[in-house]
C-alpha cells in the first residue's frame, strides 16, 4: 500500500493510551508518521501524530471523505465523527 492511499482510511491504534480507538488518516507526514483525527477529541486542525507501525490499517476508505480532507472542508470534523459512528465503531469517540 502506498502512502497516497492512506488519506481518508479508517485505522485503529494498536499501542498507547488510545489503544483500539478508531481514527481517520488526514495527512501523511512522511514514510513513518501520519496525522490522525476522530472528529471529537482529535480535530483535523490539531491532529494526532502516530507512527504507522502503531496502527492497524483497515480496507475501509471513503472517497468522499478523502476529497473533503484534501479540500480542507470546514465541516470536516463533523463528517469524520459521523463516518466513524456510521461504521459502528465509535468506542468512546
Amino acid at each position: 500500500m502506498q502512502n497516497n492511499d492512506l488519506v481518508g482510511r479508517l485505522v485503529f491504534s494498536k499501542a498507547g493510551r488510545d489503544k483500539d480507538k478508531p481514527y481517520i488518516v488526514v495527512r501523511v507526514l512522511d514514510d513513518n508518521y501520519v496525522a490522525l483525527a476522530n472528529g471529537s477529541t482529535k480535530l483535523s486542525e490539531m491532529p494526532k501524530k502516530k507512527r504507522l507501525k502503531h496502527l492497524n490499517l483497515t480496507d475501509i476508505l471513503d472517497r468522499t471523505l478523502e476529497k473533503e480532507i484534501i479540500s480542507k472542508d470546514k465541516s470536516l470534523d463533523l463528517k469524520i465523527k459521523r463516518f466513524i459512528k456510521l461504521e459502528g465503531i465509535d468506542k468512546e469517540v
